[in-house]
């Protein structure tokens, strides 16, 4: 919109000074001459701005014009520029709309807290994602968007081989280590599911149906304890051939507790995991002899009468049928 181009024009003005109309032109993808209309624009609002031919000229305000300033103390200015992990953005299609609100709250800020602020997104990264955990599949949010935001139920399909269908009552999304989840209720009880896993989601007309006086936030902090305080814990070291470590940690990622023992240059790799309950260990029995369990003994003694039951059932040692 035209309206939002000009004050883009009146803030990138206020803070960077002088600006070729080109590079204007190219931060807000419209012609040069699209520009010079704004600015005229601009200054019959108003606006003291000025354009200078030439070489070396630009478009530029008169100096001492400002636009109104928030009041933001140094440190608030500072933790806004520290935003949400790479990804979350995009994934919402915000992407372009956050880098206009960081343009727009920089113009806005006193000029003492400019150069700290600037300082902070250049010196200060967060990326949420876990080491080598692989490239996260492409996660389309734009239906479950819209049935968090309309308040309607949802009706998903969800899994690998064999999909099930369910009918939930959104609450809303949450990105974790750079995973994106659904909370939702499901016949009135909190359900998570990871949106990667979605295979297709219908908006329903009905409105949503969530519990008296339960947030997100409630909702949240209610399945993110049945995750990590879930009772019987069992940690587990092994190791891992190097030629099969990219497959295992992104297979393993919700079970890794800590960062690979990596040296660089060992065939074999260190890695920390834990299961809810021993069973869950059998897992590991997919990469064969790649995958190696050191500790704890019962476990190392679950895997190892797994794998005799599953070569004597290929062997054809089974246990005879009783004739009726």
């Amino acid at each position: 919109m035209k309206s939002d181009r000009l004050l883009s024009i009146l803030l990138l003005l206020q803070t960077r000074g002088r600006v070729p109309a080109r590079e204007l032109a190219d931060r807000l993808e419209v012609s040069v001459r699209t520009i010079y209309r704004d600015v005229e624009a601009l200054s019959a609002s108003g606006v003291p701005v000025y354009a200078e031919r030439g070489r070396h000229g630009g478009i530029e305000l008169l100096a001492g014009f400002r636009t109104d300033v928030t009041g933001l103390t140094a440190d608030e200015s500072r933790a806004l520029f520290i935003l949400a992990a790479q990804g979350a953005h995009a994934a919402l299609g915000l992407d372009a709309a956050l880098g206009s609100a960081l343009r727009k709250v920089m113009a806005a800020l006193p000029a003492p807290h400019r150069p700290a602020a600037e300082a902070t997104s250049r010196r200060v990264l967060v990326d949420a994602t876990r080491w080598k955990g692989g490239p996260q599949p492409a996660v389309d949010l734009d239906v479950l968007q819209d049935a968090v935001f309309a308040d309607r139920r949802l009706r998903l399909h969800s899994g690998a081989a064999e999909p099930s269908t369910y009918t939930v009552d959104p609450y809303g999304l949450v990105s974790k280590a750079g995973v994106w989840y659904l909370v939702a209720d499901r016949r009135g009880r909190p359900r998570l599911f990871r949106v990667d896993r979605v295979r297709s989601a219908t908006l329903l007309p009905d409105p949503v149906r969530r519990r008296p006086g339960v947030e997100l936030v409630d909702a949240w902090e209610v399945l993110r304890r049945r995750v990590e305080e879930r009772p019987g814990g069992l940690d587990v070291t092994v190791r891992v051939q190097r030629s099969r470590l990219d497959l295992f940690l992104r297979l393993n990622a919700a079970s890794l507790t800590a960062l690979p023992e990596d040296d660089g240059a060992s065939a074999w790799v260190t890695a920390h995991l834990s299961y809810g309950f021993i069973r869950e260990a059998r897992t590991l029995l997919a990469f064969g002899e790649a995958v190696e369990v050191l500790t704890p003994p019962e476990v190392r003694e679950e895997l190892a009468g797994t794998a005799a039951a599953i070569s004597a059932l290929y062997e054809g040692e089974r246990v005879p049928r009783r004739r009726r």
